[in-house]
């Protein structure tokens, strides 16, 4: 293998397949990237045996082939060169790759690329195009949620799945994504895409969503998913991420989402977020607890701490229920109220033990779940 390429080419490229390679591996082929070149173009793999990426770069390709070098070297080397120069990659043969930039050379060791792993071949059953834009706010406005509690794996990522939403008094077909954590729940949606209807429910890992969510900035166009019930393909711009998915039953989270809820909280989003991180500063780490003394037309926000004191402010707000006291962690609130993207956030409480229903007042497709805290 031979090639020529660009180094800013080169390093984009890089900068996103080393990031699925792990930095400790117990199988040493898995720190590496696989290199193949020929026609045109550069194609680099990486994997972790979960997930795969693979990206295609033009180049000027002397002499067909492949080899595998580590990863994070190869990135870290590439960085460090002279921006506008030109990377020659020649070898892989005789179990060494050289790397030639300028009058700088570099030596590389390389594993057989017949050891290096295949992810196998997707059969997929449902393909769709999502905006890349549209695949973001689903992400960023649930993602927050996702539970890193790895006893409950089936938690450890987003749920996506086609549902119904009534809307005006009639369902509306959606792509939904869910996150929860048994602490707080993120639903959010978006209008089901063409070539979406009746995909299976499919739990995208942690991992997954954190590397589409980087790459979802820089593309230049539509997003193509594609999906079968132990798989899940994203297509963008000459990149191609596969990944497995979480083998698990989601819980069936509309039956915890309350509907009777009847004590209606309205507050200017920033103005209360901002109040709730003033007063939380007071607030012991471990609990985080805030609490909300509610009467009409304003809400006390209060915390206290056996070590740092305590704290008070009250603002004002639209409340026209009876006195009610509840308390939240304070971390989770602020949580969700970054999500609310408009001026208004509306909280829909029963009482201080039942789940409280949160949504943007201006924004009806997402809505949040928050369990209080005994303060």
């Amino acid at each position: 293998m031979k090639l020529t390429i660009e180094r800013a080419a080169l390093l984009r490229s890089l900068g996103h397949v080393q990031r699925v390679v792990e930095r400790r591996n117990t199988i040493p082929i898995l720190s590496n990237v696989l290199l193949k070149a020929k026609g045109d173009e550069l194609a680099l793999t990486a994997t972790d045996m979960d997930l795969e990426i693979v990206e295609t770069v033009a180049a000027e390709v002397a002499r067909a082939g492949a080899a595998t070098a580590p990863a994070h070297t190869l990135y870290d080397i590439v960085r460090k060169l002279p921006d506008g120069s030109q990377v020659e990659i020649d070898g892989g043969d005789g179990g060494m790759i050289t790397l030639r930039s300028g009058r700088s050379q570099f030596k590389l060791g390389c594993l057989p690329v017949e050891d290096f792993p295949q992810m196998s071949g997707t059969d997929v059953s449902h393909s769709f195009t999502v905006a890349a834009g549209d695949l973001r706010t689903l992400i960023d406005r649930s993602r927050f949620a996702i539970s890193t509690e790895e006893t409950r794996y089936y938690l450890n990522g987003i749920y996506l799945h086609a549902a119904k939403a009534r809307t005006g008094g009639s369902d509306i077909p959606v792509l939904r994504a869910v996150a929860t954590d048994g602490h707080r729940l993120a639903r959010v949606e978006m209008p089901l895409p063409a070539g979406a209807e009746g995909i299976p429910g499919v739990i995208v890992p942690r991992k997954t969503v954190g590397e589409i969510r980087n790459l979802i900035d820089e593309a230049a166009s539509g997003i193509e998913v594609a999906m079968s019930e132990t798989k899940i393909r994203f297509t963008l711009d000459g990149i191609t991420l596969t990944s497995k998915l979480i083998d698990g039953t989601y819980p069936d989270y509309e039956r915890v989402i309350p509907t009777g809820n009847d004590k209606i909280l309205e507050v200017d989003a920033k103005a209360f977020a901002a109040a709730v991180d003033r007063v939380a500063t007071i607030s012991t780490e471990k609990s985080r607890a805030v609490k909300l003394s509610l009467d009409r037309g304003s809400v006390v926000l209060s915390a206290t701490s056996p070590e740092a004191g305590s704290a008070q402010e009250e603002i004002e707000v639209s409340y026209d229920a009876g006195p009610l006291e509840i308390g939240f962690n304070s971390r989770y609130l602020l949580d969700i109220t970054q999500q609310i993207e408009g001026d208004g956030a509306r909280f829909a409480m029963a009482d201080p033990a039942s789940p409280t229903v949160v949504r943007d007042v201006a924004d009806p497709s997402a809505l949040y779940l928050l369990m209080p805290m005994r303060v």
